[in-house]
């Protein structure tokens, strides 16, 4: 018997065949063209030809629309998005749990940038400075939560200086957690863990202050 060809990555794949959607959704070729061509499955034909091709966003949104679970589309890497103008928090991001292979990290410091890189590299998780100038954390709640795509991502709040109630207010828009800064590395790790529901990898050093931003 010949090897078994590895299986494909198909976490930043953006755009599928219908015959690759069928095989990620377990069903014939011609469910997945009925389903298109009646608009339950939308996409686009490829110029001047019959071809069908479906955007990831519209793949993952009929597929939980159909309980269809969408753990094929996503890699062995949990995607953290970390949302900081302070270079030490960036760097801990980077440098720390860069090396963590459970997680695949990028980073920016605006909100310009921040949403670019939200609709791109769709994380699990967005750890987010809430007193970034350029950026309000309520409003970041409601738009992740309203985008089918990001349905399953997790929004970490970090800050040194915020009040009981402003900690509530992000709690009733759909902030998953926050953790106020200064804090341990440990102390992050293990909220991520816990956000994602992954294993703990054991303790690491470190130690990040930030600003009292």
């Amino acid at each position: 018997m010949g090897e078994q060809s590895p299986q494909p990555d198909l976490s930043r794949k953006k755009i599928f065949t219908t015959g690759e959607a069928a095989q990620i959704c377990k069903v014939s070729q011609q469910t997945i063209i009925r389903c298109f061509d009646s608009g339950r499955l939308t996409g686009f034909r490829v110029p001047g030809s019959k071809f069908r091709r479906i955007p990831r966003e519209e793949l993952i949104r009929f597929m939980r629309s159909n309980d269809i679970p969408i753990e094929q589309l996503e890699g062995p890497a949990r995607r953290l998005l970390c949302v900081d103008d302070d270079p030490a928090i960036l760097s801990l991001f980077s440098d720390v749990l860069g090396a963590d292979k459970r997680f695949e990290i990028q980073t920016c410091s605006n909100g310009y940038d921040a949403g670019l890189m939200t609709a791109s590299f769709q994380p699990h998780l967005i750890v987010l400075d809430y007193m970034l100038p350029d950026i309000n954390g309520d409003i970041v709640c409601r738009r992740v939560r309203e985008n089918e795509s990001l349905a399953s991502c997790k929004v970490l709040f970090i800050s040194g200086v915020v009040e009981r109630d402003e900690i509530d207010k992000l709690h009733d828009a759909g902030a998953d957690g926050f953790l106020g800064k200064p804090f341990d590395i440990d102390e992050l790790t293990a909220s991520i863990e816990s956000l994602l529901g992954i294993e703990s990898a054991g303790g690491t050093n470190g130690h990040a202050n930030g600003r009292s931003g």
